[in-house]
């Protein structure tokens, strides 16, 4: 009896690997389920990059080019709607995100807490839960282009500051206050950049990741 427990578990369990591993194939969307740990100071876009990356490889989705969807501002700016490949995209589950750059930059995208996961497939705490990580950073417009200004207020120095500034978030679960409390990638500005700020109203230093395929 013993012995068939034993068997049972690891059959169990080797069903639980490869449907994990069949989840991960079809992945080309998450947000991190952790940040580096250093407020916004992301190391930069190659940075953010390099973390999205560990992160797919840590779930079996390391075959795939992972990008930020994180703008830079002032000289040389980028957007993040250009660095994240045409679609379409799908989460953990293999829920459709958007087909396409037009459809995820408007009403019609499957953004929401439910399906904004991270990259184990679990679900993101929104407004209500505790602690609340809802602010998510993007230094973008609605439209996914660079926001204008100084960098140092609207990407935390372009994702290398973990101090002084602020960087604008949105929100994946579309709910809470701030000037559009309501849109997943340019909600409101954060307190500051560092970790403790970024915390204070209501994230923690995560990012979207996008396989640009």
């Amino acid at each position: 009896m013993r012995d068939r427990t034993v068997v049972a578990a690891l059959l169990a369990a080797a069903l639980g690997a490869l449907t994990a591993a069949g989840q991960s194939s079809e992945m080309t969307f998450f947000i991190t389920s952790q940040g580096p740990g250093d407020g916004a100071n992301l190391g930069g876009l190659a940075g953010a990059d390099r973390h999205c990356q560990k992160l797919a490889a840590a779930v079996g989705a390391g075959n795939r080019a992972w990008r930020a969807y994180l703008s830079t501002s002032g000289p040389g700016s980028v957007n993040a709607r250009d660095r994240i490949g045409r679609g379409p995209w799908k989460n953990a589950k293999g829920e459709v995100i958007a087909n396409s750059l037009e459809e995820l930059h408007s009403e019609k995208n499957n953004l929401n807490k439910q399906t904004a996961l991270t990259e184990r497939g679990e679900i993101v705490n929104g407004r209500g839960d505790k602690p609340n990580r809802h602010d998510i950073l993007t230094g973008s417009q609605k439209d996914g282009t660079a926001l204008p200004g100084d960098p140092t207020t609207t990407t935390c120095n372009n994702w290398t500051s973990n101090g002084e500034g602020s960087a604008m978030v949105g929100h994946h679960d579309r709910t809470g206050g701030g000037q559009d409390g309501s849109s997943w990638n340019a909600a409101h500005p954060s307190r500051g950049c560092s970790q403790e700020n970024l915390r204070g109203t209501g994230g923690d230093g995560l990012f979207y990741c996008f396989a640009a395929q």
